[in-house]
């Protein structure tokens, strides 16, 4: 992995660092509680969308753009939504955008261009064993120009 990332994106709101009043070395560096901070990183596949945990997000054919999310029940235990506040990492530059959608139960999956995002439970970081799922689940491959600085 490239390394882990706290940088705001742009069209993300809510997103500005938390120091409750008092300042700390650094803190304008991190991110808000509830934050979840999108990378892209190099995976057998090329350049993905993932966490900076390194696990790949997946975007679901079942859902329609800028719609709710369908993939639920059963299928979301196999599948868990990326919640939270999105924030791009310091280093990468994506070229779609990030937003959220509220879920049926109130909390904010994160969306790339609209798309909810999930990843695949049990996979391993980088892994990209979830790409054409059922000819459904599908990463976001993105290119080494998205990645604007090195670590």
């Amino acid at each position: 992995m490239r390394g882990s990332s706290s940088s705001s994106a742009a069209g993300t709101s809510g997103s500005t660092p938390n120091t409750g009043g008092q300042p700390s070395a650094g803190a304008a560096n991190l991110p808000s509680p509830g934050t979840q901070v999108l990378i892209v990183e190099r995976s057998k596949l090329g350049w993905v969308l993932a966490e900076a945990s390194g696990f790949v997000v997946y975007t679901y054919g079942g859902d329609a753009k800028g719609g709710s999310p369908n993939c639920t029940g059963s299928c979301a235990a196999l599948w868990p939504a990326v919640t939270g506040l999105p924030q791009a990492g310091p280093a990468d530059t994506l070229p779609g955008t990030l937003g959220t959608v509220t879920m049926t139960n109130g909390a904010k999956q994160i969306t790339y261009n609209g798309y909810p995002l999930y990843t695949l439970k049990g996979a391993g970081a980088l892994s990209t064993k979830g790409n054409g799922m059922e000819g459904k689940w599908h990463v976001i491959k993105l290119s080494a120009k998205d990645v604007t600085a090195s670590f």
